[in-house]
């Protein structure tokens, strides 16, 4: 059967996800192939076999094959293997039954898939899954016997490259349990293992182990040895099938290829590594990597990759080709190890797993080492994080080589150019500010006295003049109880520094200023109570109950242009007055008390609503700043209950009643300030007991991103929603439901009519 040349996909792969699928997609292809080819072995031998029996051409023995298979229920593989061992004689005892004829079939699937290996290894990995796995052998060891009678290993499987180089060649001076069955020709059982004394490969001495003669052509061309995890029991059964299947290796030892030269020392060295290793080779002529070894973690590293030794880096890496072949030409050009934190640098979410913690060695003869780990070790993960930080570096003085290690960062923290040793914590006091050197002393007095761990700041002097105050942590370190090392942190705080020295330094500066910001909070706040008081007085206006909120905008004065006003009058009624100066502030303030003391003088007049209003948009016309003002301006008449009142520009007055509100139409009249001689209109609104009056300013209700008869509507659903309670309760409820948001001035008046 003709195999396919194997390499990477067609075309070039834009991204390293495209061509690690693309490997991964032919490596499953060719292992595909290779249990293909298998099949047709076995089934090519059956056809061959019914050439013979039935005088026929392969063709229509093969087809006859399939015929057969289909009328039987029986799988052509299954039917296949039935007809070659039936040819080769071997024989199912019928007390075996079924499981007799399975292990038949199991055990010529393996002969066919062995005798299709392209290499002496393969054939042994072949045997022990397919047939000496389920008797519970864990290693095939098959030695090729030279013409000296010296044991040569041809091929092996379930075995490290460690193990295998140290049993590559037996001679026969050695003796030993191999040489004796190879001169008896005869099988050897050991259940328990070899004598007492003698070796052999395996986990242990008290392993389980069969070593068996393999017989080509009427000679003996080799042996064979199998071996368990533990001491085995070798019955009549085990035996048959290890002499059986030992017959097919026989067979390969001459036709198989030689597998391939076991890896140099270097190899089996990484073999012994708990964290990722392989080996590559630079071709010298194109400068490509190819992947000579890897250790059994990076093995599994490599996922789904069929027999990634000898292939390309890029097809068994491909996520990490490019990045690591500049590392291996860095490590070449300058014959020093090279180091990386991540390879790639950038991780794609569902992509291959990065390298983390990646040291490329040199090896010699265009060879190089690759270690890295899978997942990260907490130690250099720390360090890499520290060297990203600007102001932080790591130490480690080591006691017993007196050696010390430094992070990048400390040689800028002490001004030292990268070239110069570190400097041990012990020696540092030279390089710190006179006044310093004790606190070094006391930090290495609990750090190497005390065994703790301990911290200091400290003045450092550099070369270049310049000073730097640097905080020092530093941490034993203790190898079975006793003091080894010392490893730390040097960390510059000297920005730091420079800042309290200047916040301290202004500390009564701001101080002075708090002090007079809430001198100015308390004389505001005094002045806002004193303009416009929480509660007004109607100790003299019974039959009214009355709640007033005021809520400024610039909340550093409290003041602000809105006001409110509950003025009993002599003639027995009460002035309800709520007004709204554009803007807001201390300018807003003067306007708006120029205009309260004016309406409050206007009121004792006597006159009505519309003729007071008349008058008050003259005052402000005439007021300094040219303010405008929207207002509403009532008299409530107690003996009948009427409500008087014109409104200039303002928000209309909601009446709540028995549950119900509703908004009263005010009079259409221009806002004060506009224009001179302006005539304001009044209406009388009949009140009965219970009613609930609101008069509110617009910073009560507006929102920037809400319209007028929508915030108007909130406002009326929250009167509705009120229920019983006491006056300052509703207003409290109103102010907490009823929330603008334009940063104006807020001010409520609630009036009930008893």
């Amino acid at each position: 059967m003709i195999m396919p040349e194997l390499g990477p996909p067609p075309g070039p792969a834009t991204e390293d996800g495209d061509l690690s699928t693309a490997v991964a997609e032919l490596s499953a292809e060719v292992a595909a192939l290779h249990a293909e080819r298998a099949r047709r072995h076995l089934l090519d031998l059956a056809a061959g076999v019914l050439v013979a029996q039935l005088s026929t051409t392969p063709l229509d023995a093969a087809d006859h094959l399939l015929r057969l298979a289909e009328s039987t229920g029986v799988s052509a593989e299954d039917l296949a293997a039935d007809i070659v061992n039936g040819a080769a004689g071997t024989v199912v005892a019928e007390a075996d039954g079924a499981d007799g004829a399975a292990h038949a079939r199991r055990f010529r699937r393996t002969a066919s898939a062995a005798e299709s290996g392209d290499t002496v290894g393969d054939v042994a990995a072949a045997l022990l899954e397919g047939g000496l796995r389920p008797l519970g052998a864990q290693a095939l060891w098959l030695w090729r016997r030279t013409s000296t009678d010296c044991l040569e290993l041809a091929g092996h499987a379930g075995v490290s490259s460690t193990e295998a180089s140290h049993w590559r060649w037996i001679p026969p001076e050695g003796g030993g349990p191999l040489h004796r069955a190879l001169a008896a020709a005869e099988p050897a059982w050991l259940p328990a293992g070899p004598p007492s004394g003698e070796r052999l490969p395996g986990p242990s001495p008290e392993a389980g182990r069969a070593i068996v003669p393999l017989w080509h052509r009427g000679s003996l061309a080799g042996m064979a040895l199998a071996v368990w995890p533990g001491p085995a029991h070798l019955d009549e059964p085990v035996r048959r099938a290890l002499v059986g299947l030992t017959e097919t290796a026989a067979r390969m030892l001459d036709e198989a290829g030689t597998d391939p030269a076991e890896p140099p020392a270097l190899g089996a060295l990484l073999d012994l590594l708990a964290h990722p290793a392989m080996l590559l080779r630079t071709e010298p002529e194109t400068s490509a990597l190819y992947v000579e070894h890897l250790n059994p973690v990076a093995m599994k590293a490599a996922g789904g990759v069929h027999a990634p030794v000898g292939r390309p880096l890029a097809q068994v890496f491909p996520h990490v080709d490019g990045d690591l072949a500049r590392l291996v030409a860095d490590v070449e050009s300058t014959a020093a190890p090279q180091r990386a934190g991540r390879i790639p640098g950038t991780y794609r979410h569902g992509g291959p797993d990065p390298m983390l913690d990646v040291r490329v060695l040199p090896a010699g003869r265009g060879h190089s080492a690759v270690l890295w780990h899978a997942s990260s070790d907490s130690g250099l993960s720390v360090a890499r994080a520290l060297s990203r930080l600007e102001y932080v570096a790591s130490f480690e003085d080591d006691l017993i080589t007196g050696d010390s290690r430094w992070s990048d960062q400390a040689y800028t923290i002490f001004g030292i150019p990268r070239d110069t040793d570190p400097v041990p914590l012990r020696k540092l006091g030279p390089r710190l500010h006179a006044a310093d050197t004790g606190r070094l002393e006391e930090l290495l007095t609990e750090v190497t006295g005390r065994l703790e761990g301990a911290h200091t700041l400290v003045r450092v002097i550099r070369d270049d003049g310049g000073l730097r105050h640097v905080r020092i942590a530093a941490e034993p370190l203790l190898t079975d109880g006793v003091l080894t090392g010392v490893t730390g942190i040097y960390q510059d705080v000297s920005a730091r520094h420079h800042t309290e020295v200047a916040l301290t330094a202004t500390f009564d500066q701001l101080t002075a200023v708090q002090a007079q910001s809430a001198l100015r909070h308390q004389l505001a706040l005094q002045l806002q109570q004193a303009i416009v008081p929480e509660v007004p007085r109607l100790e003299e206006s019974p039959g009214l109950q009355v709640a007033a909120r005021y809520r400024p905008a610039a909340e550093e004065y409290r003041i602000g242009g809105d006001w409110y006003d509950v003025l009993p009058l002599p003639s027995g009624q009460v002035l309800v007055v709520v007004g709204d100066i554009a803007g807001h502030g201390i300018d807003a303030a003067t306007g708006m008390v120029a205009l309260r003391n004016a309406l409050r003088g206007l009121a004792f007049t006597g006159h009505s609503p519309g003729r007071l209003m008349t008058w008050l948009n003259e005052v402000t016309l005439h007021t300094h700043g040219h303010p405008t003002a929207t207002a509403v301006c009532a008299l409530y008449d107690p003996a009948d209950r009427t409500l008087c009142w014109s409104s200039a520009g303002h928000l209309p007055l909601l009446l709540l009643r028995e549950g119900m509100a509703e908004f009263l139409e005010p009079p259409r009249n221009i806002l004060l300030g506009a224009v001179p001689s302006a005539r304001y209109q009044e209406t009388v609104t009949q009140l009965m007991p219970g009613d609930t009056l609101l008069l509110y300013t617009d910073g009560f209700i507006e929102r920037r991103h809400t319209g007028l008869d929508e915030s108007l509507a909130i406002l009326r659903r929250a009167a509705e929603g009120l229920g019983p309670g006491g006056m300052d309760e509703h207003a409290d409820r109103l102010m907490g439901a009823v929330i603008g948001d334009t940063d104006d001035d807020t001010s409520l008046v609630v009036v009930k009519v008893s």
